[in-house]
């Protein structure tokens, strides 16, 4: 999963080696969103996770991941180019994640949460591996090579998809292949208990990537603001990001333990509320790299819970369609939250940017306290709701 934030990692060296604007900054995160879509829409309407089993599916879209992003140190200055490459990085990405979650739940009943909550916190270390490479990378220029960042996330890319390819099998919980049905797609939003739990998703995805793409870049603005080291604000930024894999486990058992609206509830609650600290602590690099910390590990820790949702909700002949539907969706709506920032910035400066994330945590805890109302809420986390 590095190869997500491969580009968006490096966009200070490619804003000054090829004079991107604040559209175009936004292009390399909202491309790979809107290629996942773009795969995954295609997966959801083939049931095509459903009909190929996960192993060689993750191991082949992984190795095609690494290709794609591999060859954007070769299109140096095509920001068409890399934009495509982008899309087909995001593309690829889309027979990773939604398969893996299905990996994950066909070894998990009980422990469910914390099963997808250990993949989640995989995927949230992964995406924020670029941020570290970054901050350790030297060329004696002041400004870090971003070459060498994408090569070796395409590298060891390829060497999760050997993991795979050589280690993980299907576990037993997993239930045998489904037919194709196309009309299977839609079920997410007709069926009301799955479409609460979509919208709980919605409302947390509207504020994680948003998030993820550009607190790195404001904490750079606050560090260089305040005459602190840029290197310590690139090593801030990956921490933020993969503070989340914590939040994730931590997430998991809690769920499993307590119920996944219950856990969602507060996550939710928790990211939400930085939100709106964020942009107030802008003049005091240290205050707000320690509640950046915080929000890092919040504002993904629900997200695994989301799809455990979903999978114990729905039909379970269609999981993997149904986390496929349901992850489209979300990271279609990540390009709109995503794109919006920067103009928001030029407006009103990153004291005030972040409080308009903070409406998607706000519907995503209204969806969940509406979805542990209902009946078909005690299927989720062994009757825990």
């Amino acid at each position: 999963m590095s190869l997500w934030f491969s580009a968006s990692a490096v966009v200070p060296q490619l804003t000054a080696e090829w004079g991107l604007d604040g559209g175009q900054q936004s292009w390399l995160t909202m491309s790979v969103q809107l290629g996942f879509v773009g795969g995954a829409l295609i997966s959801a309407l083939l049931t095509l996770s459903d009909r190929v089993s996960p192993p060689p599916l993750i191991a082949i879209s992984t190795l095609a991941g690494a290709l794609f992003n591999g060859l954007i140190p070769v299109a140096d200055g095509s920001l068409g180019v890399v934009l495509g490459l982008r899309f087909l990085t995001g593309a690829a990405l889309a027979g990773v994640y939604p398969p893996g979650m299905k990996l994950v739940a066909s070894w998990c009943r009980a422990d469910r949460g914390l099963g997808i909550g250990l993949l989640v916190g995989a995927l949230t270390f992964g995406s924020a591996l670029p941020h570290l490479l970054n901050a350790l990378a030297r060329d004696g220029s002041g400004m870090p090579p971003w070459r060498g960042a994408l090569v070796t996330s395409s590298v060891m890319a390829g060497g999760g998809a050997l993991l795979v390819w050589l280690f993980v099998r299907s576990g037993p919980y997993l239930v045998e292949s489904a037919p194709f049905d196309w009309r299977f797609a839609a079920r997410g939003l007709a069926h009301r208990p799955t479409r609460l739990a979509n919208f709980g998703y919605l409302g947390h995805m509207w504020e994680l990537y948003a998030m993820w793409t550009w607190v790195p870049v404001f904490l750079l603005a606050s560090y260089e603001r305040a005459g602190w080291s840029l290197q310590g604000a690139r090593l801030a930024g990956f921490a933020t990001i993969a503070a989340g894999a914590a939040g994730s486990i931590v997430a998991g058992i809690g769920a499993d333990r307590m119920g996944r609206t219950a856990v969602t509830g507060l996550s939710l609650a928790a990211s939400g509320s930085c939100c709106l600290l964020a942009g107030l602590l802008a003049p005091l690099p240290g205050p707000l790299t320690a509640l950046c910390l915080f929000w890092g590990f919040a504002v993904v820790a629900d997200s695994a819970q989301f799809s455990a949702a979903v999978s114990e909700l729905t039909d379970p002949r269609y999981v993997g369609t149904a986390l496929t539907v349901q992850t489209s969706l979300g990271f279609l709506l990540t390009a709109v939250s995503i794109r919006l920032v920067p103009p928001l910035v030029v407006s009103l400066g990153w004291e005030w940017v972040f409080v308009v994330l903070a409406a998607g945590p706000a519907f995503g805890l209204w969806s969940m306290l509406s979805l542990r109302r209902l009946p078909e809420a005690r299927r989720m986390a062994a009757g825990k709701r």
